[in-house]
């Protein structure tokens, strides 16, 4: 799977993508993620990707050409399914469920805007998605890019090392996932759940569920209704 990201600052996007699971996965050729400078296809000979907006107001605004320019570059070598993302606050919130959508896509291209956003005529040529991280402003779409590729490599078979965990965890089935223990057996007066102890797995599965609906209810009361009315059904 490849994940291309449009963006001014590759450098940021890429020390934070290399790393950990996501770097050993880059290594066996599982995912492919390259960031590329929109910079690098203005056509502007000091480098300039902004100008002020029509209409007056504050800020500078992206400009068209250099991102367009930069998508039919990258798109020419991609076969398969494409999607073409734009990280707003006006997009759709990003969850669990769309990173397991997104990860069935054979590309993912991440349009990265920066000041006070990007020509509208650029995003109506190329964009097939318009995706939020949550309810708040960030300098510029990194971040959010940043966290989309991490969500959804985690989906892709063979990133993670047991391939049972990405079902597993939090907010799979609309549940939190479980409280986690690790040796000692007894940590600062706290000890482990004797349940965790007992090698009864069917008991241990029980337990784990009971939690995980305790869990939600009490953190994630919206959820826990998401479960409430997937259980009814």
């Amino acid at each position: 799977m490849k994940f291309i990201i449009l963006t001014l600052f590759p450098e940021m996007v890429m020390a934070g993508l290399t790393e950990s699971i996501l770097g050993r996965a880059m290594e066996k050729g599982i995912i492919d993620i390259k960031a590329v400078n929109i910079r690098d296809y203005t056509k502007d000979k000091h480098k300039k990707v902004d100008d002020y907006p029509y209409g007056g107001g504050a800020g500078m605004v992206m400009q068209a050409q250099p991102i367009f320019d930069a998508y039919n570059d990258v798109i020419k070598d991609l076969k398969g399914t494409t999607r073409v993302v734009y990280l707003t606050p006006w997009g759709h919130t990003f969850d669990q469920k769309m990173a397991v959508e997104y990860a069935s896509a054979d590309n993912v291209i991440l349009l990265c805007g920066h000041y006070e956003g990007v020509d509208e005529r650029v995003l109506e040529e190329i964009v097939t998605d318009f995706v939020s991280i949550g309810d708040f402003v960030l300098t510029g779409g990194e971040l959010p890019a940043m966290v989309m590729v991490d969500a959804i490599s985690r989906m892709v078979p063979g990133v993670l090392t047991n391939e049972e965990s990405g079902e597993t965890e939090s907010f799979h089935n609309y549940l939190l996932e479980y409280p986690q223990y690790s040796r000692p057996e007894e940590w600062n007066g706290r000890k482990v759940p004797e349940i965790l102890l007992s090698g009864h797995h069917k008991n241990i599965e029980k337990w784990r569920l009971e939690e995980s609906i305790e869990r939600t209810k009490k953190f994630r009361p919206d959820l826990y209704e998401k479960y409430i009315q997937s259980e009814r059904k």
